[in-house]
């Protein structure tokens, strides 16, 4: 898939909130600047979050719960994250039984460990259009719209 512009992006993330529930996870992988944030952005717009998202690179984990959004979701952001272990301080796998989980920079921890999420990479292209990828896991599959 191809997203022409940041707008494209936004609107990918609204489409994806109208397939998410709780206990999903959703890994955005790709380079700075690729608009892993974009479509975190959207998804958390859609799901009815009125502020705009900030990046989590600096808190790690931000949370966002009800009434803000329809559901508890965590935004989180591992590119500081050195190994698992620190990861296993974050309680993404407790959080993971009733709130969505919206990943940037998963491969910090590996592909083992997001083995059930619907994987989204994006890379750049020299007119600063994004190639959008998507790995789906089996759980996603009756509900992944973008094939």
């Amino acid at each position: 898939m191809l997203l022409a512009s940041p707008e494209e992006s936004l609107v990918l993330g609204a489409r994806l909130a109208e397939l998410v529930r709780p206990g999903d996870v959703i890994a955005l992988s790709g380079p700075l600047g690729a608009g892993k944030t974009s479509i975190a952005r959207g998804l958390l717009a859609a799901l009815g979050l009125e502020e705009e998202a900030p990046s989590p690179s600096f808190a790690i984990v931000q949370p966002y719960d009800p009434p803000h959004v329809r559901f508890p979701v965590l935004h989180v952001d591992l590119y500081r994250i050195d190994d698992a272990g620190e990861a296993e301080e974050l309680g993404l796998d407790d959080a993971r039984e009733d709130s969505l989980l919206i990943v940037e920079w998963p491969e910090r921890l590996g592909d083992e460990y997001w083995r059930d999420a619907l994987w989204l990479s994006l890379e750049l292209t020299p007119d600063g259009a994004r190639v959008l990828t998507a790995k789906v896991p089996a759980a996603w599959r009756d509900r992944w719209l973008l094939t």
